[in-house]
């Protein structure tokens, strides 16, 4: 058990360890006392402060604690470097590091304010691929010919690419070493520009067109930060609507199911076919649900520098994610094996011609009902001569696929006779079964003289399941009847 303190690195706060925070404490009493007699020791030792506590931050994040142990910081000076370096630098060079913290080599993209036209852009981008400026900024031109790609691809790296605004910020913007030698190397290569350009100070006063050109550079730069903002602010909007929508949803699919109005279209009848569609339904809603929630809580952390969700709660959630999809590819493939076969058949039926060779169809309104249905509405109750209407135009879900099965053709008969040709034809699990549904298709027809009523739809056995059931009725009228 060890006492820890907390300290706080030019805002950065941190818990460490009371051994650690001595030799961190010794550490910079050296690196302050070096640079002392600089003309920018203030300005040099932040930076240095402030590199610390960034390799500190990723110590922390990498080995996913909270607390910063005496052998972390021996680590980071011994990245750093010590003050004896540059006291001798025999051993300096002969001195090995075993322990690699990143590679401090490598350049990162920033804009560079100090040597710019407009945003810093190209100079940038020079320093990154380590080339010089003018041939990015003819690269830009070029493109600027082809539809403006140049001025659109400018403008995007303009909005999204950070200032080199610290020491640090262009040191890693140059390649050069984030170590106290970097540091005293850049801070000597800045005194001896300083220098050089003091006798001709008066060339350095920028005229008028150069103001103006870092004035609207910084404007430009303030409004894409606050477009982006406001990007972000409208996808968190829409993520939040879609969250609220889908425990919406998912409450009344559990509880109400089809008799929700907005839920009508659902496909209810694939979804009868799987016992447990409460599971289909919570899958599909954490499938929605998740990937909402990541994007909030991402563009937070990367727009808004808000707090984030550590990397437990994140592997969870996504493992979450991923047994939700594989629930609701299960019950999907579940349905769709009910679906594999198709089987059908024939019967044909013949009709009474009419006298004058006219007939007429109708839709017949007489509703048929199933002995559970009888037994439901108490059929034996009702007043002799009591007729059940169904009127299709009444409902509301008419166009649903399930009664745009039946289609109705009228041919030639070839033999003077008329006739009508019913083919049923339904899918199951494998042909056995898909031919049983379709001779559970029951479909209602009556002739009264030259009327004849066409139901509106079919009925299965079980009408709760839906089989894909299709009636292709064929009617075959005599030449020149109408």
């Amino acid at each position: 058990m060890n006492k820890t303190i907390i300290i706080n690195i030019n805002g950065f706060i941190f818990h460490i360890e009371e051994d650690a925070y001595e030799i961190l404490k010794n550490y910079m009493t050296e690196v302050k006392r070096h640079f002392l007699n600089s003309a920018d020791s203030l300005e040099i030792t932040t930076d240095i402060e402030n590199r610390i506590a960034e390799m500190f931050t990723e110590i922390l994040a990498e080995q996913n604690k909270q607390v910063i142990i005496d052998q972390d910081v021996t680590r980071v000076v011994e990245q750093m470097g010590s003050v004896a370096d540059f006291e001798s630098p025999e051993e300096a060079t002969g001195r090995s590091n075993n322990y690699t913290y990143n590679n401090i080599n490598k350049r990162k993209l920033f804009r560079d304010q100090e040597d710019h036209l407009i945003g810093g852009v190209c100079s940038g981008l020079a320093n990154y691929f380590d080339t010089q400026t003018v041939w990015i900024r003819l690269a830009f031109a070029a493109a600027f010919a082809f539809f403006g790609t140049g001025l659109i691809l400018y403008i995007i790296l303009w909005i999204v690419t950070p200032r080199a605004v610290t020491r640090a910020d262009r040191m890693a913007m140059r390649g050069e070493k984030l170590n106290l030698q970097g540091f005293k190397n850049n801070l000597e290569e800045e005194l001896s520009a300083v220098r050089g350009h003091v006798s001709d100070f008066h060339n350095e006063t920028k005229p008028l067109i150069y103001k103006v050109r870092d004035f609207g550079g910084d404007l430009f730069g303030q409004l894409g930060r606050v477009l982006v903002k406001l990007f972000g602010v409208a996808i968190i909007l829409a993520c939040m609507g879609l969250i609220v929508f889908l425990i919406i949803g998912l409450f009344v699919l559990v509880a109400l199911g089809k008799h929700f109005a907005p839920f009508n279209d659902l496909p209810y009848d694939l979804l009868n076919h799987v016992y447990y569609t409460d599971f289909l339904y919570i899958s599909a809603f954490l499938v929605g649900f998740i990937p909402a929630l990541s994007i909030i809580l991402f563009i937070l952390k990367g727009i808004f520098n808000a707090r984030s969700i550590n990397r437990t709660a994140g592997s969870i959630l996504l493992i979450i994610w991923l047994c939700s999809i594989g629930v609701f590819s299960f019950y999907c493939t579940k349905i769709a094996a009910n679906f594999a076969s198709s089987a059908n058949f024939s019967e044909t039926t013949s009709l009474n011609p009419s006298s004058s060779n006219v007939y007429y169809l109708e839709l017949n309104q007489l509703k048929y009902l199933s002995s559970e249905d009888s037994v439901r509405l108490d059929v034996k109750s009702m007043r002799p001569n009591m007729q059940i209407t169904d009127d299709p135009y009444d409902y509301n879900d008419f166009d649903h696929f399930r009664y745009r099965t039946v289609h109705v053709d009228i041919e030639k008969s070839d033999d003077g006779k008329v006739q009508m040709i019913k083919s049923y034809r339904a899918r199951g699990h494998n042909y056995d079964e898909a031919l049983a549904n379709a001779r559970n298709i029951k479909y209602g027809f009556s002739q009264q003289d030259s009327i004849l009523k066409f139901d509106y739809r079919l009925y299965a056995k079980n009408d709760e399941l839906w089989h894909d059931e299709e009636l292709y009725i064929t009617l075959k009228l005599p030449l020149n009847a109408k």
